[in-house]
C-alpha cells in the first residue's frame, strides 16, 4: 500500500497541517475584504487584491526555485511553517487595527502567501524522493486531492468561525491565529524527517546570500533550457497556465455574484459554501478516477479531455445563472481542476531531473500566479459588480475549447517525433 513509507505519511500531514492552515488564513482574509457589510467590493477591487498578493511573487518566485534545488527540502519544511506561523501573529495585530485593505496588511499577507508558495513548491519537489515513480499519478491524486480537501475545510471552519466571532477585521484577525498554531503542527511534523530525505539528491551546495542570488539567472536559464528539451513538460506548462487564467476568470466572477451586490446575493455564505463544497466533491472524484483513466488513455489525453468538458460545463451550467445550476458547474470545474493539476504534477515529476525539479516547480507556481494575475485584470475590465455576464462565460468556454484542440493536437503530433518519455528513477537520499 502506498501509505506504508512513512516519509510519505510525514510529507502527507505536513501538507494537509500547511493547507489547511491555508485555507483559514485565506478565508479569514477574503471574507473581511469581500463579505464586509461596510463596505462593497467591485471587480477593479479584487482585481487590484489578487494583483497586491500574487504578481510581486511572480517575480521573486524563480529565486525560490534555485534555492529548494540548493538548500535541504526539509529543513524549507520546517522553516518555511515556523516563519510564517509567527509572521501571521504580526499579521493579525495589523489586520484588526489597520483592517484588511491597508498597505501594511496587504503587504505582509504577500509576505506570507510567498512562504506558502514556496513550501508547497518544496512539497510537489519532494514527492518523487519518497514515491516510485510507477506510483507518481496514484500519490499526486492522494496528496494533491487531500490537500486541496484540508484547504477547504480550513476555509470552511474560518468562514463557520466569522459568523460567531463577528465579520468585521477584529474577528478575522482572531481567526487568522489558528492558521498560525496549523503551521506549527506542519513544521513539528518536518522536525520528525531526517533532515537530507527529501533532496535534492547529493550535496547541498553552501553559499553566502550574495553568491546564491548570483546564481538564480543562470540557475533559471539552465531550468528553462531543461523544460524545453523536455516536451511533455513545457506543453503542461503551458496547458496549465491557459487553465488557470479561465479558472481564474471564472473564480472571481463567482466570488462576486455571492458579495452583497452580486446577482445571487441572496445566497450569501451559505450559497457561496454550497458552490466550494461542489467543487471540493468535484476534485476528490477526480482523484478516485484520473490514476485509471491515465492509465489507459494518456495523462496527456485527459488533459485535453477535462479542459473540453470545462468548455461544456461553462455553457450548460453557467448560463442559467442559478443556485442549482453554478452548484453543478463547480462539481464540474472541481472536477477539471483537480483532474488536471494531478497530470501536469506527475508529467512534470517524470520529465525533469531531480536536480532541476525545485526550479521547475517554482516556475510552475510563478505561471499560476500570473495566470491568476492576467484573470484579475481581464476581469476588472469584462466582469460587472454583481458578477453576471454572458459575454464573460462566453470568453471561458471558448478559451477551454481552444485549450483542448491546441494542446491536443500537439500533444498527438509531438508524440510520433519524440516517443515515450523517460521516466525518472527514485531519487537517492542520504
Amino acid at each position: 500500500m502506498l501509505l506504508r513509507e512513512p516519509d510519505l505519511r510525514r510529507l502527507l500531514w505536513i501538507r494537509l497541517a500547511g493547507q489547511c492552515g491555508d485555507g483559514v488564513f485565506q478565508a479569514a482574509l477574503f471574507s473581511a475584504v469581500f463579505f464586509d457589510p461596510s463596505r462593497a467590493t467591485s471587480a477593479h477591487e479584487a482585481a487590484v487584491g489578487f494583483a497586491t498578493l500574487l504578481l510581486p511573487f511572480s517575480v521573486v518566485g524563480p529565486f525560490a526555485g534555485v534555492f529548494l534545488d540548493r538548500w535541504r527540502r526539509r529543513q524549507v519544511l520546517l522553516n518555511g511553517n515556523l516563519a510564517r506561523a509567527v509572521l501571521l501573529l504580526g499579521f493579525a495585530a495589523l489586520l484588526a487595527a489597520l483592517g484588511p485593505t491597508s498597505p501594511p496588511v496587504l503587504g505582509l499577507a504577500l509576505v506570507i502567501v510567498g512562504i506558502n508558495r514556496f513550501v508547497l513548491s518544496g512539497l510537489s519537489a519532494s514527492l518523487p524522493t519518497v514515491v516510485h515513480a510507477r506510483e507518481l499519478v496514484t500519490a499526486n491524486s492522494l496528496t494533491t486531492t487531500l490537500g486541496g480537501g484540508a484547504f477547504s475545510l480550513g476555509g470552511g471552519v474560518a468562514l463557520g468561525l466569522r459568523s460567531l466571532v463577528g465579520k468585521d477585521a477584529t474577528g478575522a484577525a482572531q481567526v487568522c491565529l489558528i492558521a498560525g498554531g496549523l503551521y506549527v503542527a506542519a513544521a513539528l511534523v518536518a522536525r520528525r524527517v531526517a533532515p537530507g530525505r527529501f533532496g535534492p539528491s547529493g550535496k547541498p551546495e553552501h553559499h553566502d546570500l550574495r553568491a546564491a542570488l548570483g546564481a538564480v539567472v543562470g540557475g533559471l536559464r539552465d531550468g528553462a533550457r531543461h523544460v524545453r528539451g523536455h516536451g511533455p513538460a513545457a506543453r503542461a506548462l503551458a496547458a496549465i497556465s491557459a487553465h488557470r487564467l479561465f479558472y481564474g476568470l471564472s473564480f472571481i466572477a463567482t466570488i462576486l455574484l455571492y458579495t452583497p451586490r452580486g446577482a445571487l446575493h441572496g445566497g450569501g455564505f451559505l450559497g457561496l459554501g454550497a458552490v466550494v463544497a461542489a467543487s471540493v466533491v468535484g476534485g476528490l472524484t477526480a482523484a478516485l478516477v484520473t490514476p485509471g483513466v491515465t492509465r489507459r488513455f494518456g495523462t496527456q489525453a485527459w488533459v485535453s479531455t477535462l479542459f473540453a468538458g470545462a468548455a461544456v460545463v461553462e455553457v450548460v451550467f453557467g448560463v442559467p445563472y442559478t443556485q442549482a445550476s453554478f452548484v453543478v458547474a463547480a462539481l464540474g470545474l472541481g472536477f477539471v481542476a483537480q483532474g488536471a493539476k494531478i497530470c501536469v504534477d506527475t508529467l512534470l515529476q517524470e520529465s525533469v531531473d531531480d536536480a532541476f525539479r525545485g526550479r521547475v516547480f517554482s516556475l510552475y507556481d510563478t505561471l499560476f500566479n500570473v495566470s491568476f494575475v492576467a484573470a484579475a485584470a481581464v476581469a476588472a475590465f469584462l466582469v460587472p459588480a454583481n458578477g453576471k455576464s454572458y459575454l464573460v462565460l462566453g470568453v471561458i468556454a471558448l478559451g477551454y475549447a481552444l485549450t483542448a484542440v491546441v494542446y491536443g493536437g500537439f500533444s498527438r503530433a509531438r508524440a510520433a517525433q519524440e516517443g515515450p518519455e523517460p521516466v525518472v528513477t527514485r531519487s537517492p537520499v542520504g
